[in-house]
């Protein structure tokens, strides 16, 4: 059965649409009733690239309908170009042809970005924002626009990997929400959360997560080479224990605590060197470090 919807896709265009409403919620769409809707990331740096790479690899869009807007920087649009996966612009003007836009630049060039790009938006535009701290409301007052978008990737989106967590404004429909969700799993998992508190928290665990991470790998590598081990046996022991207990914890469904009883004997080494992380109170180091995370998120979207 199919159905016609009206969505408010577009510049001063309301385009009118047809498609089944199973493929509507898989985000399938079969040759037949292909939709073409243009997306244009506003930044060709490397998390505007790893969602255009991503968007092509999954074949949810052609190069010729997703546009790349980056400063007139000749070096920069000679290597975009080279890429041949989108259409690469420096005329802000660009704007006004895409149904979605994709906020990529640094948080502190976000109010040159606004005045630039506020005299060819319209309301009807979805506008995607992954752009750390900055809030939906400060979008919204600085662009005139109702549908907006707030994501948090994480560094492994570049890989496929990744974790994004996102949130919308009342203006967005469920739909169009269903679009963006499935734009964004082109990098990894992603949810769908109900406030831009949680995102602040996305931000302190996923998102500044993989720091956290690789500070423990870094530890456990200097500890290595300070038993006697040379750098690449020891990057490779870590390298593999983090990817084999991680694989064990998917694949199972233990909980944390229950696989670090699971590894430990009583007086063995395991139990030796947790005692040792148990007296440095580093689980509340840890934590902690997340919560501050959390707090700069705050601060930043003030």
């Amino acid at each position: 059965m199919a159905y016609w919807l009206v969505l408010g896709f577009g510049g001063n265009r309301v385009t009118l649409l047809r498609y089944r409403f199973v493929e509507i919620i898989t985000g399938i769409i079969t040759n037949q009733n292909k939709i073409t809707l243009k997306i244009i990331i506003i930044g060709g740096g490397n998390m505007g690239l790893t969602f255009a790479k991503a968007f092509i690899n999954a074949h949810v869009i052609a190069p010729e309908d997703l546009m790349i807007l980056e400063k007139d920087n000749e070096d920069k649009i000679t290597q975009l170009n080279a890429l041949k996966i989108a259409q690469i612009h420096t005329d802000p003007s660009i704007i006004k042809d895409a149904d979605l836009i994709i906020l990529s630049v640094k948080p502190q060039d976000a109010p040159v970005l606004y005045s630039q790009m506020r005299t060819f938006v319209d309301k009807q535009q979805l506008v995607l924002s992954i752009m750390a701290g900055i809030t939906i409301q400060s979008i919204v007052d600085n662009l005139g626009v109702d549908k907006v978008i707030r994501a948090m990737p994480n560094l492994p989106s570049q890989i496929g990997v990744g974790m994004t967590a996102f949130t919308s404004t009342d203006h967005v429909s469920r739909i169009e929400e269903q679009w963006i969700q499935n734009l964004l799993q082109t990098t990894g998992k992603a949810i769908n959360v109900s406030t831009e508190r949680e995102i602040d928290v996305v931000t302190a665990i996923s998102g500044s997560g993989p720091a956290y991470i690789y500070y423990f790998m870094d530890s456990m590598i200097t500890a290595a080479k300070d038993m006697g081990l040379s750098s690449s046996v020891a990057e490779m022991l870590v390298k593999q224990t983090f990817k084999g207990a991680l694989d064990l914890y998917k694949q199972s469904s233990l909980n944390c605590k229950e696989w670090i009883q699971k590894v430990s004997s009583k007086g063995g080494t395991t139990e030796a060197a947790i005692n040792q992380f148990d007296n440095s109170h580093l689980d509340q180091a840890i934590i902690n470090g997340a919560k501050a995370a959390f707090y700069r998120a705050e601060q930043l979207g003030k």
